[in-house]
């Protein structure tokens, strides 16, 4: 199994000692090419090499043996489970708690705070106004995250699966724009602050929405359930609008009955998860030029801008790392690629510091350009597609959409103008692109 953590700390080690891949080698016995692997995790140095790696480092060949020893990396998930009224959210808790415990986590809940609020006498009626209640909810929301997280680390269970009761974009959809913007101006947070900071959203239809005869009779049991089919729809639709923009939004829809509905989603994390591999299968079309104009004014569309820079790898791996944000506020990912398919592949992706971001800019291929694009992130169907605008082309762009299996259907929105499918065609590759 490969170790990235530890080809990490052995690439930090040489980096402080002030040595090159060339004479970690020479001083090894070994090729230029096994230290690379080393430090990409691909492989570990046997323990006669371990020692000399300590004595090239001036450390202590125990405490080198045992960081290649180490057991993996605690893994701490937090993802967010939404959707619209009547969407089954309660019983994926349960679909979720089953899977994952099988699977080896320890799977944490924070509870859905509207709920806890309201049902403790805070609610938009009886603060001074929604805005007021707004803000109470947000603040309570980002502190029960901060416990959980703060609890996870003190736990002796490797991989933790944090799964919040709606996350704080949910707000959104229950106040206007202007108020939710003086609700981040008083917490002092913005968008990509509160959006980015889980790993990935799942969107669980509303009924009302592709199963209008289930949700009338779940509303007939249900007292609470006061919106009408249309207005749990408009509510389901703007939940979905809230979180577009996210880099891993997956919208699980009404298409199958409602046990397939919480296998589709717990496959769907499970895939995320890279449960038993993280793997990303992607359709990749070449389209023309789209109307800015008109995505622009899309509740369902976000506008993204990425900063995209390629590191030195080995031949048969893509190592890159990225800036993704809006309006002066970013977050930044290492990914590693590899292969598989010609639509599928092995893909691992850490979250960076801005730091450790700018110490891995140092480790740039200057063979390649840096890849400056604008993203505009799109729900159409319940499926969530990523149209990307680059600065070198006025006449065509591309757009992309992953997808849970090869055999998925997609449904291209009709005002997206397909020129031809590029996803086997390497020269339409980021990488590729990066050498224009």
């Amino acid at each position: 199994m490969s170790d990235y953590r530890f080809g990490n700390y052995l690439y930090e080690l040489r980096k402080q000692s002030g040595f090159g891949q060339k004479e970690v080698a020479a001083f090894c016995g070994v090729s230029n090419k096994a230290v690379s692997k080393w430090e990409n995790g691909k492989t570990k140095p046997r323990v006669q090499l371990i020692r000399k790696l300590a004595e090239l480092y001036q450390i202590s060949p125990e405490i080198l043996l045992m960081k290649c020893e180490e057991r993996k990396r605690k893994s701490i998930t937090k993802i967010v489970l939404t959707g619209g009224p009547c969407a089954g959210k309660s019983t994926a808790m349960s679909w979720i708690q089953n899977a994952f415990t099988e699977r080896g986590y320890k799977v944490l809940f924070v509870p859905e705070t509207a709920t806890e609020l309201i049902t403790g006498g805070v609610a938009p009626w009886t603060c001074g106004s929604n805005l007021d209640y707004q803000c109470c909810q947000m603040r309570l929301q980002i502190e029960k995250e901060k416990i959980f997280l703060a609890a996870s680390e003190t736990m002796v269970d490797e991989k933790i699966l944090i799964v919040c009761d709606r996350g704080m974009m949910d707000n959104r959809a229950y106040m206007t724009e202007i108020d939710f913007g003086i609700v981040l101006d008083r917490i002092q947070k913005n968008v990509v602050e509160i959006r980015d900071s889980y790993d990935a959203v799942f969107h669980l239809v509303s009924a009302a929405n592709g199963a209008p005869e289930i949700y009338l009779k779940n509303k007939e049991s249900n007292p609470a359930r006061t919106e009408t089919v249309e207005q749990a729809v408009k509510l389901d639709n703007k939940l979905i609008s809230a979180w577009t923009g996210h880099p891993h939004l997956r919208v699980i829809d009404n298409s199958t009955g409602f046990e397939n509905k919480m296998k589709r989603l717990i496959s769907e994390i499970a895939g995320f998860l890279g449960e038993p591999e993280p793997y990303e299968i992607e359709r990749k079309f070449l389209i023309e030029y789209p109307d800015i104009a008109a995505l622009e004014k899309r509740a369902d569309c976000q506008k993204v801008e990425i900063i995209q820079t390629y590191l030195r790898a080995t031949e048969d791996e893509e190592i890159r790392v990225r800036q993704r944000g809006a309006n002066g506020s970013y977050i930044y990912f290492k990914t590693i690629k590899k292969n598989m398919t010609d639509t599928t592949r092995v893909e691992i992706e850490e979250r960076l510091s801005q730091a450790e971001y700018l110490r891995l800019l140092m480790d740039a291929d200057t063979s390649m350009h840096q890849i400056r694009k604008t993203r505009y992130c799109l729900t159409y169907k319940s499926q969530y597609f990523e149209i990307d605008i680059y600065p070198f082309w006025k006449d065509r762009a591309i757009v992309e959409i992953e997808l849970l299996s090869e055999q998925e259907q997609i449904q291209i929105p009709k005002f997206i103008k397909i020129i031809k499918e590029v996803t086997d065609d390497n020269s339409y590759k980021n990488v590729s692109l990066a050498n224009l």
